[in-house]
């Protein structure tokens, strides 16, 4: 082995952690008995558009903030001179018996559009998420009323007018003044009337790649606190026209307590942007070695999220790509840069020829190391007769965290229905049942939504905390959690966005394995405020900030 090889290999061990043979946990599919009825609708009509090919997102989040996670699920419509089936977005209310009820048409959000993704955050701190549904045309931002339903204020908070190809968003409280300010990120300048004729076979249209398109740049809106947001895509050093951005994750790049932004671009170099503390971001996608591949090329780049999956006290970045150009996963080295384990790594190996989308870090298990999710699925039917080994539905991966070990792919051993191939895009985690253990959800395109419940047999515990900012803001996005366990930090981030048009719950879940409680808790607050909790049980928590914690 070469110097090379240990330094790619070493950082994927992890000190003093051991795995057991057996996952020690299932995912039962409940779709149908939780009562989620739902099929993504593209549009798709046989004119080959490119949009069709994307969608949808989903997310959990507590809309009706009772403590249990509801679900939503983002909708296509029909193309404009095309007829077919009324549909729109889909919001379900968690009955917390194991069930849900739709309350689309309650909540006000039975409204047609050609929807992407969503985010969820309280952007007026009254206690109640807001929901931002990102589409091809007009994005619209829902104000959450309190009172189960939703008004739509995209005109009224200056959000009106900005027209795009809009994928991923998120919330994310920039300037640290209390406020959850809007990260959009757009794809490329694409119109029905200005769609390009591609084709594969030199007969028959197909679905253009990003490069027959010019790119378009992401979007940041500040928050001015009433109800207003202001446009400072280009005095923030945002502003990049060459981009074409299809997943965005916050993450705390330089560790000084300011929310860095990693985007995600399809056939561009992919961003990083770093806070500068002064309302600027800078690019340094290039010298923290993520804006390419290892052999320097531009990859497909679509779903990402950041977290610090060995426990070491550096953060990691995931990113999913097209086939043949396997997942990228970038550890933080010394001196601010990153490498890619996947080329050295069974990960590489296991992702090669799959097409990735929604992608996140969780602790499926609840043994204190974070697994890795990766949903798949082609963009065209037409490609398995085009090419003898490639396949429109694939089955996801779910690389089982082992710890010295590496990552091994067990999705077939936890479910033969979760490891179907499906058409995935969005995919997201939360605890629907409230059992302690993190449940998934996942889109695919033209087809249903799937949610699958984690069944634990282990007997693993875990320690979960929803924060309430009081001076930052109410949801406590930016915030990090950190518990001490057996000598070890494990640490988590409240965050919106990540993964692929979608959105996981906002609690913070620590696996603690067979212990029944951690030696030390502490959180750092977006405000600045630092505040430690000590012999903590298992089970659920409420933190306020600057007001203690309360077992749920």
């Amino acid at each position: 082995m070469t110097r090379r090889d240990l330094l790619i290999a070493a950082p994927l061990a992890v000190a003093g952690a051991s795995r057991e043979s057996s996952a020690g946990f299932h995912f039962t599919d409940v779709t149908a008995q939780a009562g989620i009825h739902f099929t993504h609708n593209s549009g798709a009509f046989g004119g080959k558009y490119l949009p069709e090919t994307l969608g949808p997102g989903c997310a959990f989040f507590d809309y009706d903030a009772d403590g249990w996670q509801d679900i939503l699920l983002v909708n296509g419509t029909n193309w404009p001179g095309h007829h077919g089936p009324r549909s729109t977005l889909r919001l379900y209310h968690n009955n917390r018996d194991g069930t849900f009820t739709d309350v689309t048409r309650r909540a006000g959000l039975d409204i047609e559009m050609y929807g992407m993704g969503v985010a969820a955050g309280d952007f007026d701190n009254d206690g109640f998420p807001d929901l931002f549904v990102t589409c091809v045309g007009q994005s619209r931002l829902f104000h959450n009323t309190g009172k189960g339903t939703f008004v739509d204020v995209t005109h009224s908070s200056g959000l009106a007018g900005h027209e795009g190809f809009s994928t991923s968003a998120l919330w994310f409280d920039y300037n640290r003044d209390g406020l959850l300010d809007l990260f959009v990120c757009n794809y490329v300048k694409w119109s029905a009337a200005g769609d390009v004729y591609c084709t594969l076979d030199g007969k028959r249209k197909s679905y253009c790649t990003p490069e027959a398109y010019h790119g378009s740049t992401c979007w940041l809106f500040r928050n001015l606190g009433n109800g207003r947001f202001e446009d400072v895509t280009a005095s923030s050093g945002i502003f990049d026209s060459s981009s074409k951005s299809l997943g965005v994750a916050m993450l705390d790049y330089d560790n000084d307590g300011w929310p860095d932004l990693f985007v995600a671009n399809d056939t561009q170099p992919n961003k990083l942007y770093r806070n500068l503390r002064n309302g600027r971001f800078e690019d340094v996608a290039i010298e923290a070695g993520v804006a390419f591949s290892e052999d320097g090329k531009a990859r497909a780049g679509m779903g990402v999220d950041a977290a610090d999956f060995d426990n070491s006290g550096v953060t990691s970045l995931v990113v999913t790509n097209f086939e043949n150009e396997m997942l990228g996963l970038y550890r933080l080295g010394r001196g601010g840069s990153f490498q890619d384990q996947a080329p050295g790594s069974n990960v590489g190996r296991l992702t090669r020829r799959s097409l990735g989308f929604g992608c996140f870090f969780f602790d499926a298990d609840l043994d204190g190391l974070l697994d890795l999710l990766v949903v798949n699925g082609h963009i065209d039917s037409t490609v398995q007769g085009l090419e003898t080994d490639a396949r429109y539905q694939q089955p996801p991966h779910l690389l089982w965290n082992r710890g010295a070990a590496g990552f091994r792919d067990i999705a077939s051993d936890v479910g033969a229905g979760f490891a179907a191939p499906k058409v995935g895009r969005g995919a997201a985690f939360g605890d629907f049942d409230g059992d302690g253990d993190l449940d998934v959800l996942i889109t695919t395109n033209q087809g249903p939504a799937y949610l699958y419940r984690n069944d634990l047999s282990n007997g693993n515990r875990s320690v979960r905390f929803r924060l309430r900012g009081t001076k930052s803001n109410r949801d406590g996005i930016g915030a990090v959690v950190r518990i001490q366990l057996n000598g070890q930090t494990r640490s988590r981030m409240v965050k919106s966005g990540s993964s692929y048009l979608s959105q996981s719950e906002l609690p913070v879940t620590f696996g603690l394995a067979h212990s029944d409680r951690a030696e030390r808790v502490t959180v750092a607050w977006p405000s600045g405020r630092f505040e430690e909790f000590k012999n903590v049980a298992a089970g659920r928590y409420d933190i306020v900030e600057g007001q203690g914690i309360t077992k749920t």
